[in-house]
């Protein structure tokens, strides 16, 4: 016991520090500085100002919403009045690149791309594994809790859903099945990021003999994303020491601001998905693709003259990058 006291102190002790900052965690300040001068009334330009933080940010929301809620892994049908099902997932979801044109320097990111600001270089995709667990309700009723962790962060997932099926059970008809589900973004101190849906699933079971089942499937969701920030220090320089200026008791406040918040109603993201369980006895093995489509937004580009304490803005529509996911899952199904 002694012993694997002191291996399990060792391990923490070298991880600790590495889940710090991680790959993939988040510094949504690399989007950059929203507000065009560094307080208001000021005629002083903000270094990191980025005449499309707000876009930029309003894709990002779009896009991670999309991240974390690719995930469906089971059919429409319910589990049955006294089911259970607990299963181990696996979320391999393709990122979107980097725009060639970097916001923070005054270019605005291309159609189809989006700015994921990681801590480090972005990977080309983001592995999410979670685990899922279900119980069947009566009335052909199903509630469910998903929690996932991000890799190489520090940020998780917390999921709540629940299913009817309308329809379940006949020889010849397939069974339908509607889902309401919401997401919810944890471990970020600087951003909040909720994503709630609806999606509806078509499938249908067919017995291989005994015990042994095969289920294709397939389902198109709605998912709305809300996002908003705290304000936020855009200055990476400052440090706790600096001495105030007795002159203006503000100064703090300097290169601060806050993003325009993202709208539930105002964004929705759809997503197709399908895929196929299997289940022998009480394990439970499925697959399943999905492809979430963003549309497009209407971008809002502040210009601010030189010496001016004037800006003025102009609109354009920017194409979001469809994001791709491949799952699969491992589980028991009673």
């Amino acid at each position: 016991m002694r012993t694997f006291s002191r291996w399990m102190a060792l391990g923490v002790l070298v991880c600790g520090p590495a889940a710090y900052a991680d790959r993939n965690d988040l510094q949504i300040t690399q989007l950059g500085n929203p507000n065009p001068f560094i307080n208001s009334g000021s005629s002083v330009h903000s270094a990191n100002f980025n005449p499309e933080a707000n876009g930029d940010f309003r894709a990002f929301a779009r896009t991670f919403a999309a991240v974390i809620t690719s995930t469906n892994l089971m059919p429409p049908e319910t589990l049955g009045h006294a089911g259970f099902s607990i299963n181990a997932e696996l979320g391999v979801i393709a990122l979107p690149t980097r725009g060639p044109l970097d916001p923070l320097q005054g270019g605005p990111a291309q159609d189809g791309q989006v700015t994921l600001p990681t801590e480090r270089p972005q990977t080309p995709e983001l592995l999410i594994p979670s685990v899922h667990v279900r119980k069947g309700l009566p009335f052909s009723l199903e509630l469910g809790s998903r929690i996932g962790w991000i890799d190489r962060s520090s940020m998780f997932t917390a999921t709540g859903e629940l299913k009817w099926a309308v329809n379940e059970g006949f020889t010849w008809l397939p069974d339908i099945g509607v889902r309401a589900h919401v997401t919810r973004l944890l471990g970020n101190k600087d951003f909040d990021l909720t994503a709630a849906g609806l999606d509806v699933g078509v499938g249908k079971q067919f017995p291989l003999g005994g015990m042994v089942t095969l289920t294709p499937y397939g389902g198109l969701d709605f998912v709305g994303v809300a996002a908003s920030t705290d304000t936020l220090d855009f200055d990476q320089d400052r440090t706790a020491g600096t001495p105030l200026n007795p002159s203006n008791p503000y100064a703090g406040l300097d290169n601060t601001g806050v993003y325009e918040p993202v709208k539930l109603g105002e964004n929705i993201n759809s997503r197709i998905y399908g895929g196929v369980r299997f289940i022998g006895g009480a394990l439970q093995l499925g697959a399943e693709i999905s492809l979430s489509n963003q549309g497009s937004i209407d971008v809002v580009r502040t210009n601010r003259p030189d010496g001016a304490t004037q800006v003025t803005t102009e609109t354009r529509q920017r194409a979001l990058p469809a994001v791709f996911a491949f799952n699969a899952t491992l589980g028991l199904d009673f």
